[in-house]
């Protein structure tokens, strides 16, 4: 060998060994990659192992954190090198370097070790950029608007009987402001904050592509921010920035003819902004909101949240927001007071999404046609016309049609888009400040392109619905042989697609309000189908500062409006205001967050004070129990349970989870308290509502039996009988559900995990009583408001869609094992019930991708099943000791790497680690 053979050698062994098939993806801060706008101290960073091998564990880790891009290529942490630390942890894992600065951006990378003595290469680079941490970091930037609000309109929670008394004129303003850029530009960041709702351009050109910024909250304790890299729309010389202002819930305009539901006035649309240049000498400027701004009125002539948008093309100053636009008649900006707190608006933003073009177009009469688009969904309009200018387009969108007309009582009404022309050759519109839930689009005073006839009516060449929502990225997807599932998997889908917004809402047209029962009872369905790691924080905030000086969160939040009818009923229900106590906790068990439950735990604490003060006899008895079940009147408040059985259940319910968080957060005094008031309230409520001679609770209707069941309000000798008093009632109805927004997840939920998967398959594979496919073969592309698609109300509804969790965690059978958080132990436990034959379910977990894959056939049972990198699983296949189980065609006792646990129940235990396998069982 030669010498330089020999130290080559010599130089390749002294080197670390890079494993080829294990690497670092998905780098994540605060849950979101390359964030913009992080305002916490300490960001939390997580990344994804990556690796062909199986039963592969993360060992060790390091993480490098630099305030310059050099430094970092260099391997050199100037902000944070955590040096090598021996864990398994990949999420959730806490900056610990230098104090971070305002608008800084900070760029890192992480390498990793596994369980095998292998060290991956360094993750590629990514990168955040923290938001704007106090108020002098707007650097005297003042809130500016076109005109003010006086304060005695200013109404911040009106009541739903107050009545109009100001009708002022509502200007939807413009704004501007040139600046110069003299020296050549290495970053430029805007942070902006348009209240209700703003659009902003540099130059002419709108900067991103969100819908309805910035997110919507209680506008009397803080704003939202919105922060946005534009550094490609800078130029040298002379620059624009624009600003278009809608109202949002910020004001909604009292004004004759328009629908509102609700009627907050916080003020007249307003902006703040900062923009932070960042020039390539090292120096820095700051162009900000000031008395500098140039403001006039808008093309927009009316926007509301409730009525619609009016948009007149006459009115559109051509090129307001470039620099070369004379803008000496515009006028001086007022300066003006704003929240008192302005956070970054860290939640996805709204976006526009799919495209839905008319199935059919019928015409009602020469000057109105119906556009049928064939999809329930929330969203807009997209308008191509061409007439003279003047004409005026009305087109009013509706769910459902009467005597062939858009019916829009049962969802807000009048609500209508309005355009009118200026008749230059072809005009293209879409609103901006407002949007509906629709399938079919009703147009006054145009027609059809090649249906004008003897008419002057403007042509329509092109009318379109957009769908807008949260931009929450898709994390699972679902399919089976069972065709009505399909559907139903769909049908619910769309409800939340169109109700997943600033918050999760009830319905996309007649309240837009965030209910908050299903911000608890539906959010893991949500959860399997997205990530909703920062929307359902953000709601979380939204309960905080909702929350009453008394302790009471109440039913809505952000809440706009107090509901008055049947005094505090829909106000002041312990089923919905337990959102501040049920949603902290699920986000810890999905996403491994901690930090919301520190933020959330003083809120918990107040709120449980004031359950105890409304409890008589630790029994709770106020609010609306089990929304629309299915009893013999018109659905509302809960019928065929007493209030009582759910307000307590979940009273208790709060008071098991108070005693767990308490002890993750080491507070072993608050959890010994609410443990020993959590006995009390379990001895009172079986004292008042358990029948021990039936085994019954209250009337024994499926809600009440399951919530006791599942709360573990049962003891434990009377646990079967009561299950099988749940499970007769079922099958006494022929398989239908009683069960209505409170208690049917309830039920489901304890089918499942008492193993009688095959009752819900029987309760929701059929179509000819209330339910899912009663839905769908009443013509429902959405999930509706009521089990019996009633046409008097909302047909896209968010509360109902509980069976898509079973979906998930059932019929594919991914779920969590007891104690694991973000599913770093896994349950594989699927459910070939009914006649299904095949099942698939994936569910993109905080460590990676979980697929469960069954078919089955007369003679064997086929289970694929991936497993991510640094987490482990238990399967549970359908099998006996009698049968024979293989593995990739290897009879699984011989194969190495998977440990034969046993039988239990029907079926073989299996502990496996990361990877894809195939099992069979013949």
């Amino acid at each position: 060998m030669s010498k330089l053979v020999h130290f080559l050698s010599l130089l390749l062994f002294s080197l670390p060994i890079f494993a080829q098939d294990l690497s670092v993806e998905a780098l994540r801060c605060e849950y979101k990659a390359d964030p913009l706008g992080v305002e916490a101290v300490s960001p939390v960073l997580s990344w994804r192992l990556k690796s062909t091998e199986r039963t592969v564990l993360q060992s060790a880790y390091q993480v490098l954190v630099a305030d310059d891009l050099t430094a970092l290529m260099k391997n050199t942490g100037n902000v944070w090198d955590s040096k090598k630390v021996a864990s398994d942890n990949s999420i959730q894992v806490t900056y610990k370097g230098r104090a971070l600065v305002a608008g800084k951006t900070y760029y890192w990378k992480v390498r990793v070790w596994d369980n095998k003595g292998k060290a991956s290469a360094w993750a590629p680079v990514s990168k955040w950029q923290m938001g704007l941490l106090r108020a002098t970091d707007w650097k005297n930037a003042r809130w500016i608007a076109y005109e003010k609000l006086a304060d005695s309109n200013i109404t911040a929670l009106p009541k739903d009987n107050k009545k109009d008394t100001y009708f002022g004129s509502n200007v939807l303003p413009l704004l501007r402001k040139n600046f110069a850029v003299k020296k050549p530009v290495a970053k430029a960041s805007l942070f902006i904050s348009g209240l209700g709702h703003f659009e902003m351009s540099l130059n002419g050109k709108k900067q991103g592509d969100h819908f309805l910024d910035a997110g919507w909250v209680k506008y009397d304790k803080e704003a939202l921010y919105v922060s946005f890299d534009v550094t490609g729309s800078l130029l040298k010389g002379t620059n624009t920035i624009g600003v278009m202002l809608g109202n949002g819930f910020y004001y909604v305009p009292p004004v004759k003819g328009r629908f509102r539901k609700s009627k907050p006035s916080f003020g007249y649309p307003k902006m703040i902004c900062r923009l932070l240049i960042e020039y390539k000498d090292g120096t820095t400027e700051n162009i900000i909101s000031d008395k500098s701004w140039k403001t006039a009125s808008g093309p927009v002539t009316f926007s509301s949240i409730y009525g619609g948008e009016d948009f007149d093309a006459r009115l559109v100053q051509k090129g307001w927001d470039v620099p070369s636009f004379n803008d000496q008649h515009w006028k001086q900006v007022l300066i003006v007071d704003g929240p008192a707190a302005i956070r970054s608006q860290e939640a996805e933003p709204l976006k526009i999404f799919e495209n839905f073009k008319p199935q059919s177009i019928s015409k009602i009469s020469e000057k109105e046609w119906i556009y049928d688009l064939g999809q329930n969904a929330s969203g807009i309009i997209s308008l191509k016309v061409k007439g003279n200018k003047g004409d005026t387009i009305r087109v009013y969108p509706g769910e459902l049609l009467k005597d062939g007309k858009v019916n829009q009582k049962p969802t807000g009404s009048p609500f209508y888009f309005e355009y009118v022309l200026n008749g230059e050759d072809v005009e293209t519109w879409q609103p901006r400040f407002t949007y509906y839930g629709f399938r079919y689009l009703e147009v006054r005073g145009a027609a059809p392109k090649g249906n004008k006839g003897q008419t002057q009516l403007p042509e329509i060449l092109e009318l379109k619905g957009l769908h807008t929502r949260n931009a929450a990225a898709r994390a699972g997807e679902f399919t089976s042989s069972n065709q009505l599932f399909n559907k139903t998997d769909k049908l619910i889908d769309w409800a939340i697609k169109s109700n997943m917004a600033s918050v999760f809402t009830d319905c996309p047209h007649r309240e837009k309000l965030g209910w908050l029962e299903q911000s608890h009872l539906m959010v893991s369905s949500v959860m399997y189908n997205y990530d909703v790691a920062t929307l359902s924080n953000k709601v979380v905030n939204d309960v905080i500062t909702s929350q009453l000086d008394n302790g009471l969160i109440p039913e809505i939040a952000p809440e706009y409006i107090q509901f008055t009818w049947g005094g505090d009923m829909f106000r002041d229900s312990p089923e919905w205001g337990s959102t501040g106590i049920i949603l902290p906790w699920y986000l810890y068990k999905w996403y491994g967050n901690t930090e919301v439950l520190r933020n959330a735990y003083p809120t918990m604490q107040r709120y449980m004070v004031y359950l105890q003060t409304k409890a008589e006899s630790n029994i709770l008895k106020q609010g609306l129990g089990d929304w629309y079940d299915i009893g013999p009147e018109r659905p509302g408040v809960s019928q065929q349970t007493p209030k009582g059985v759910t307000g307590t259940a979940i009273y208790y319910y709060n008071l098991q989870l108070m005693q767990k968080m308490a002890l993750l957060l080491g507070k072993p005094a608050d959890a010994e308290k609410y443990g020993n008031l959590a006995s009390l309230v379990k001895q009172a409520f079986n004292t008042s509502f358990f029948n021990r001679e039936t085994g019954q609770y209250a009337a024994g209707s499926q809600t009440a039996n399951a919530m006791a069941i599942y709360m573990e309000l049962v003891d434990p000798e009377n646990k079967t009988k009561v299950l099988a008093n749940l499970i007769k009632d079922i099958r006494d109805r022929n398989n239908a559900l009683t069960a209505g927004d409170i208690g049917y997840r309830y039920v489901l939920r304890v089918l499942e995990q008492e193993n009688r998967s095959d009752v819900i398959f029987d309760m929701n594979s059929r179509s000819d009583v209330p339910g899912y496919g009663y839905q769908l073969a009443h013509g429902a592309t959405a999930l509706t408001e009521s089990w019996a698609a009633l046409p008097e109300v909302s047909n896209n509804h968010f509360m109902l869609g509980h069976i898509m969790e079973w979906f998930y965690s059932g019929l594919a059978g991914i779920r969590q094992e007891e104690g694991s958080v973000a599913f770093k132990h896994i349950k594989i436990y699927p459910e070939p019930v009914g006649d299904l034959t095949s099942a698939k379910g994936s569910y993109t977990s905080p460590y990676g991708l979980i697929v469960s894959d069954w078919e089955k056939s007369d003679q064997k049972f086929e289970l694929s099943v991936t497993i991510p990198t640094n987490t482990t699983a238990t399967v549970y296949i359908p099998a006996t000791e009698r049968q024979q189980l293989t593995e990739s065609n290897v009879v699984v006792k011989d194969k190495a790497g998977i440990k034969l646990k046993g039988y239990e129940k029907g079926r073989a235990v299996l502990q496996i680690g990361s990877g894809s396998y195939t099992f069979k069982v013949q």
